[in-house]
Parts: structure tokens; C-alpha cells; sequence
């Protein structure tokens, strides 16, 4: 199905250039111009992996996290690393707790205090106090995420759902800018604790990461005296990272046609016999800021079919479950968007 025709607003609704008024272009260029550095900064650590790079910067700027299906080896953690260093906290933040980056190795014998922290006596003050876990960072590589308990897995929940955690019945905030990128191996199943449809929901993205191809894979060879040598030389602050999300969250603007799309084909697939049970209603909340930051990053103010066509798979793809022997998710998908895409087309056209 063609979207050429497809990145014009609405007919029934207010009509606006690709970049607005004046003051929409300068704060909408300069956010764009965020994205874009953040993409450099990582493409000069992690090669061949143009795609994923642009999901996890999606789902960063549109406060949302990410799950990796991958082999070990693959990327995940310089992707994540390379992400999270390129962040910098503001001189005015230096005392802050919150690190850049962290890594969490997840296994069966992790304890939920573990990752949130815990409270230590201090015999000095004759008090307690709270010493911060891993999770208290801006970007957080949660390895292997479905090889530790069910209670490890509800800790998680609360800090992707709320940005907080709970220790001794203290809530402790998390920062605003708090991205997890979790990690699964498709193959190796044994001693795993699948999660549960509530942890997965919290996932905004749902990706493969499979092996580069051939020419990227020699250039990895080639250039890794330089890239480390070149580490860091990108870095984009804190406070541009959350402006750039509150700018696009204001100015990229969202039809009705658009959100009745989303709506329909959610519908549509919840009421499709191949479909078990189909997407909540916080993935399509989820997906409306995905879709703005899509659209930026394509120097549009507004989302088209191209963004909905870009990012629904993805979105949808791990939330639902399909009937027993049914597996082609992608055709599923597609039959369920088209007729909804259509209506989307024409009252563009209209």
C-alpha cells in the first residue's frame, strides 16, 4: 500500500505547514537536531545497526524502554553503553546519585534489593540510609531480564511503570530520564522465567537484533582501535535529551484520522479468530509519542501513515498472543491495518 500520498494533514482539521510557525521551527529543529546527535553518537560506537539505534532513540525520547531478542555478542551492551555515555549530567547535577549507564546481569539467585538498593546502618549517625541500586541511572541494561525471579520481575515493573521503587515500604523516585533496555536469548531457554504479559506490556518496542551482515561485520574489524579511541566524542546533556521530549510532545501534531486508525486496528485484532487475546490500551497510548518522535525525526510536525506503518509492528507485535497454531504475526498485522490504513489514506486525500 503506497503512503506517498499519505503526510498531509486531514482535511477536517486545522491545516499546518511541515514545520509550523516560526517559533514551532526553531524548538522543533533543535529537538530534531538532539536526535540527531544522540543517533551519531551511538552509529560511532555501534556499527550496522542503523535500525535498532533509531527504535531505542524512539523509545528514549517518548519514555518508553525497549526489549532485545539477541545473541551474545551482538551489540547490546556498547549500544547501551554507547547511549548511555552519551548523556551528560549538568555541572549543576554533579552531586546528583544517578549514573549514566548501568548494567544489571540478571540471575536466578538476584534478589529484589539487588537492583533497587538497599537500607545501611550507619553506626556514626546511629541511622539508616538508603544506598541506591543499579536501577538508579539514566540507562539501564537489564541482561537477560527473563533469567531472574518473579519477584526480581515485579521490582522492574514498578520502576519501568512509575519511575520508582518501593524498599522497606520508602518510595524512592527514579529520574526523569529513566530507559531500560532489557535483554532475552530466543534459543536458550533452560532455567528461564518467561515474563509475564504485565512486565511485557512495559515494554514499549519489542526487537530482534540478528547478525550484521558482511560488509558492517569487516568494518567492526577495521575500526575498533578508532572507535575507542573516538568514545565519548559526541555527548548531548541531560536537560537537551528532556527538552527535546517536551518540544516534541507540543508541537508534533496528531490527527483524529490518525488515532482512529490506531483504534480500529486494535479492534480489528481483538476480534480476529488467529488472535488469543489482543494489545491493551496503554500500548496505543504508549505508541502516540513513538509516533510523534518518528515523525520528527523525519522533519515533519506531524504523524503519518509512514510513522503508524514504521513503528505498529513493533509496538503490537509482543502484546499479542496468537491462537495454537497460528504464527505469522506480520500477515496478521497487516490484514487487521489495512482496512483502517485505507480510511487513514482517504481522508488525507479528502
Amino acid at each position: 500500500m503506497s503512503t506517498d500520498s499519505l503526510t498531509e494533514t486531514p482535511s477536517n482539521e486545522p491545516v499546518q505547514d511541515e514545520v509550523g510557525d516560526k517559533s514551532e521551527i526553531s524548538l522543533l529543529g533543535r529537538a530534531t537536531q538532539t536526535l540527531h546527535r544522540l543517533s551519531s553518537a551511538v552509529k560511532a560506537q555501534v556499527l550496522g545497526r542503523d535500525d535498532v539505534i533509531e527504535m531505542a532513540i524512539i523509545a528514549l525520547i517518548a519514555d518508553g524502554h525497549v526489549l532485545l531478542e539477541d545473541f551474545p555478542g551482538s551489540g547490546k551492551t556498547t549500544l547501551a553503553k554507547a547511549l548511555g555515555e552519551a548523556i551528560v549530567i549538568e555541572s549543576s547535577d554533579k552531586e546528583s546519585p544517578i549514573a549514566a549507564f548501568r548494567r544489571i546481569q540478571f540471575t536466578p539467585d538476584l534478589l529484589p534489593s539487588d537492583v533497587t538498593g538497599v537500607p545501611i546502618f550507619d553506626s556514626n549517625s546511629n541511622a539508616f540510609h538508603f544506598r541506591r541500586g543499579p536501577l538508579f541511572a539514566h540507562v539501564v541494561l537489564a541482561d537477560e531480564i527473563n533469567r531472574t525471579s518473579p519477584k526480581v520481575q515485579s521490582a522492574m515493573l514498578e520502576a519501568m511503570g512509575e519511575k520508582q521503587v518501593t524498599v522497606d515500604n520508602v518510595t524512592y523516585p527514579l529520574d526523569d530520564l529513566f530507559f531500560v533496555i532489557a535483554t532475552q536469548n530466543p534459543l536458550d531457554l533452560v532455567g528461564t522465567y518467561p515474563l509475564p504479559t504485565p512486565q511485557l506490556d512495559r515494554f514499549l518496542f519489542k526487537l530482534t537484533m540478528d547478525h550484521i551482515d558482511r560488509d558492517a561485520e569487516l568494518e567492526v574489524l577495521n575500526t575498533l582501535k578508532q572507535r575507542k579511541q573516538d568514545s565519548n566524542k559526541i555527548t548531548i546533556s541531560r536537560h537537551d535529551v528532556l527538552e527535546a521530549r517536551k518540544i516534541i510532545e507540543e508541537s508534533v501534531y496528531v490527527s483524529d484520522a490518525v488515532k482512529t486508525a490506531l483504534v480500529d486496528t486494535s479492534r480489528n485484532l481483538r476480534t480476529d479468530e488467529r488472535v488469543l487475546q489482543g494489545n491493551s490500551t496503554r500500548s496505543i497510548v504508549l505508541m502516540l509519542p513513538a509516533l510523534q518522535v518518528s515523525a520528527a525525526l523525519r522533519g515533519r510536525s506531524f504523524v503519518s501513515a509512514e510513522d503508524i506503518e514504521l513503528l505498529l509492528p513493533k509496538v503490537l507485535g509482543h502484546r499479542i498472543e496468537l491462537a495454537p497454531g497460528v504464527s505469522d504475526m506480520n500477515k496478521i498485522l497487516q490484514d487487521n491495518m489495512q482496512e483502517p490504513m485505507e480510511q487513514l489514506a482517504r481522508g488525507t486525500l479528502g
